[in-house]
């Protein structure tokens, strides 16, 4: 739980995001607790509200929430080989997101074998409770917050793009990383310019994970001489 306490700044303002936008489209704040529990998907969230409140057919609203989190499909296999055998994370994987992944990928390798299922649940749990705690405030007091502080509701989303920021940050210290994720960023700003805003997210991922499995480079940026990076 210690280790996923940085999750909370991008969870927060988002959640509380989604419980204001929840609340206006009529939802009730039960209603928008179910969605943040049993959902539990931040931009699924998003569609799924909007599509209901203007009528949209449940099928569909719930094929185009399924559609937005099949990534999940790629994120699972990344982190299978460090988990140990449990009857339990069929249950936990509810828990995977974004940002866990990104900790899990990172941190698991790191532990003990016999550490992993309690780490993995310990950060799972801070994560998925402070999503429910941020939707229920956005939804009772959402409101009053962004009138009070105007400024709170233009920086509330941008939390959770600053939040990845921080994730992938440290990715830049190994050579392969920086080329697959500097070919992700520049195929991303350049759909963005001419406009082809829909299809940039998947075409950016796509040539950065080409990248990544087809130039072989060091892993590590090497030291210069001195001892100094």
């Amino acid at each position: 739980m210690r280790e996923a306490i940085p999750l909370l700044g991008g969870y927060i303002p988002v959640a509380i995001s989604f419980g204001l936008i929840s609340a206006q489209a009529g939802f009730s704040t039960i209603e928008t607790l179910a969605i943040s529990t049993l959902i539990y998907a931040g931009a699924s969230q998003f569609l799924f509200v909007g599509m209901i409140a203007s009528g949209s057919p449940l099928w569909l609203t719930v094929a185009m929430t399924l559609l937005i989190n099949v990534r999940h499909v790629v994120y699972a296999p990344n982190i299978a080989p460090w988990l140990p055998k449990s009857r339990w994370w069929p249950w936990l994987m509810h828990g995977l997101t974004d940002q866990v992944f990104a900790l899990a990928h990172s941190r698991l390798p790191q532990l003990p074998e016999h550490q992993r299922v309690g780490w993995f649940l310990g950060a799972a749990l801070l994560a998925w409770f402070s999503w429910i705690a941020g939707s229920l405030l956005g939804a009772v007091g959402g409101e009053w917050l962004t009138s009070r502080w105007p400024l709170l509701g233009e920086v509330m989303p941008f939390a959770l793009p600053a939040l990845f920021v921080v994730l992938i940050v440290p990715r830049f210290t190994s050579r392969r990383w920086a080329a697959a994720l500097g070919v992700s960023i520049a195929i991303a700003l350049l759909c963005t310019l001419t406009g082809l805003t829909n299809i940039g997210i998947p075409l950016a991922a796509a040539c950065g994970a080409l990248c990544f499995y087809l130039i072989r480079l060091p892993e590590t940026i090497a030291p210069r001489k001195g001892g100094h990076p």
